[in-house]
């Protein structure tokens, strides 16, 4: 009974819609339930890139079978990217505008592009912001950068970093964009080298941040890049600090030493991300919704909180 109720859940509300419950008790909160619960996820992520991998088999796009999906991505046709988070049934804890035509958007940090496409769906006209380079991640110099890069090139069979920078981030947006048809504009550079003179001297009514602030060495000086482009609203999806609200503070999470990840620094509180939003401009801040991100490589959820800024009173 158990396990039917979980595929339920997943088949209407996407695998992040199983965490909530489990917190609520609407499940049981036991290790039987969470173990059950990361056991069909998976299963539901490999079902995902099988059938992939049969749907394009026939295509010839170079390095396609050695991609990274960050993102699930509906391609049409019955074709989608096996995104290693799968955000289509959490687009509602953005309140996004339904529909967005006419308006101009800088989606920062694109990656596979789930964003981008989808405010693109919704009409809007999209600049899609991604790195040169992947060494040009926030990540220590010296053995730390190398061996990170190493690791990845290996994941890859990479030969070079243009290799990798393409496998990893650069094709599977190329990919969607072609299978789309879309007219997403492509922006390389840092977030903190984002200027006026570089997108064409726009301003656009809306900015997206999703997962970003975290994987940065220093977010106020991002936040300050950004403020000058947004003639409108700013949208953030990060990961918080759950602690200390009365006082404006940043938990450093990088370690002693190599780990994990190995591109993942900060999280901030709330009180820390409002005081820094409005230094560089922004005069209200809300947070809006919470939900949890599945990584449907193991199973594992993260909270994210969604935030809305605005230069306006």
């Amino acid at each position: 009974m158990q396990y039917q109720r979980i595929a339920k859940i997943i088949a209407e509300e996407g695998v992040g819609g199983l965490w909530p419950r489990v917190r609520n008790r609407l499940l049981p909160k036991s290790t039987s339930a969470d173990a059950e619960i990361r056991r069909q996820v998976v299963e539901e992520y490999h079902r995902s890139v099988s059938i992939f991998q049969e749907k394009v088999k026939s295509t010839h796009f170079a390095g396609l079978d050695r991609f990274l999906w960050y993102h699930a991505i509906d391609l049409r046709d019955g074709v989608v990217t096996p995104g290693v988070f799968d955000l289509r049934h959490d687009l509602r804890h953005f309140d996004f505008p339904d529909d967005m035509s006419g308006m101009t958007v800088l989606d920062v940090g694109s990656a596979t592009g789930f964003f981008a496409f989808e405010f693109e769906k919704r009409g809007a006209q999209v600049t899609s912001v991604e790195l040169p380079s992947i060494a040009d991640w926030d990540m220590p110099s010296g053995e730390d950068r190398e061996l990170t890069l190493a690791e990845l090139k290996e994941l890859h069979q990479a030969e070079s970093l243009e290799d990798l920078h393409y496998l990893h981030l650069d094709g599977p947006f190329q990919f969607c964009h072609n299978r789309l048809r879309s007219k997403v504009t492509r922006c390389y550079s840092t977030i903190y080298d984002l200027t006026p003179a570089k997108l064409a001297h726009k301003k656009f009514d809306l900015v997206f941040l999703g997962d970003i602030l975290l994987h940065l060495f220093s977010p106020l000086h991002a936040l300050s890049a950004i403020a000058p482009l947004c003639n409108g609203q700013l949208i953030i999806m990060e990961t918080m600090a759950d602690y200390e609200e009365s006082k404006p503070l940043m938990l450093y999470i990088g370690g002693a030493s190599r780990s994990g990840d190995n591109r993942t620094w900060w999280l901030p509180n709330r009180a820390c991300l409002t005081q820094m939003l409005k230094r560089v401009g922004f005069q209200t801040v809300e947070f809006r919704r919470h939900f949890h991100a599945v990584y449907r490589v193991n199973g594992s959820a993260v909270a994210k909180t969604v935030i809305h800024a605005s230069r306006g009173t």
